[in-house]
């Protein structure tokens, strides 16, 4: 017993800086790309940006941000109504799976804030709805620094505020 407890201790040991080697030296990236939007009050789109780290080959947090390109109209009789995804911020932790050498699997789960806007008959009311965000997607790596990646978010927003469904498709770059 005495000799299997040693043994783990020197195992341990000897990974515990291999671990904080990783942890200290994180794979950074950066991506840019379109977003569609399905949310209840139509389909809207945005321009998204992301940072994000790999802190080992299988976990990660990324920063997302949004501004919003497309807004959808309705009219009801003679009123028009048009509706619009502003800008949104989440941030998410991110678990990996290697499938292939240049592809990846991934799903993440975290937190964001989405803003609405609704004009109608000359007035404007804009809303900040928080919501628990989680998704799955796919990065396919056309050289060791430059990707492509392509996933799906769910936005449930809190407080019985719906939900959207983001899809997106992202150049991607490593440093």
């Amino acid at each position: 017993m005495r000799t299997i407890i040693l043994s783990a201790l020197a195992v341990s040991a000897i990974s515990v800086p291999a671990m904080a080697q990783t942890i200290s030296d994180p794979q950074v990236y950066v991506s840019g790309g379109y977003t569609h939007l399905d949310s209840d009050v139509g389909d809207l789109g945005a321009l998204t940006g992301r940072v994000g780290a790999k802190v080992n080959p299988y976990l990660g947090v990324e920063g997302e941000g949004s501004i919003g390109i497309r807004s959808e109209r309705h009219n009801v009789g003679d009123i028009s109504t048009k509706f619009e995804h502003r800008w949104d911020a989440a941030v998410y932790g991110v678990a990996t799976l290697p499938v292939q050498p240049n592809l990846d699997l991934f799903a993440r789960a975290g937190y964001g804030v989405t803003e609405f806007k609704a004009k109608a008959l000359g007035l404007s009311e804009s809303d900040h709805l928080e919501s628990f965000n989680y998704g799955a997607g796919a990065e396919y790596r056309l050289d060791a620094r430059n990707g492509i990646r392509a996933d799906w978010t769910r936005r449930d927003f809190r407080d019985g505020d719906g939900e959207a469904d983001a899809y997106s498709v992202s150049f991607v770059r490593r440093f």
